[in-house]
């Protein structure tokens, strides 16, 4: 567990300078809404890769926690 959580704050430091660059879109669709956080790639890739990390977590905490119980 320790070894993804690294792998993942690191590709996150990685990635940083990509996400905070200026890239044309906004104003063209809304740029401070949350669709706008959606839709554009820039802003997408980290949106989605936060959610399926969060879905990630939790599934295996769910599943460790069934595992603990049969126990």
């Amino acid at each position: 567990m320790k070894k993804s959580i690294i792998a993942a704050l690191s590709l996150f430091i990685l990635c940083t300078p990509l996400i905070s660059i200026a890239h044309p879109g906004h104003g063209e669709t809304d740029g401070y809404t949350i669709i706008h956080y959606f839709t554009e790639p820039m802003h997408a890739v980290l949106t989605y890769g936060i959610l399926l990390s969060a879905a990630a977590y939790i599934y295996y905490n769910r599943r460790q926690k069934k595992q603990n119980e049969n126990i």
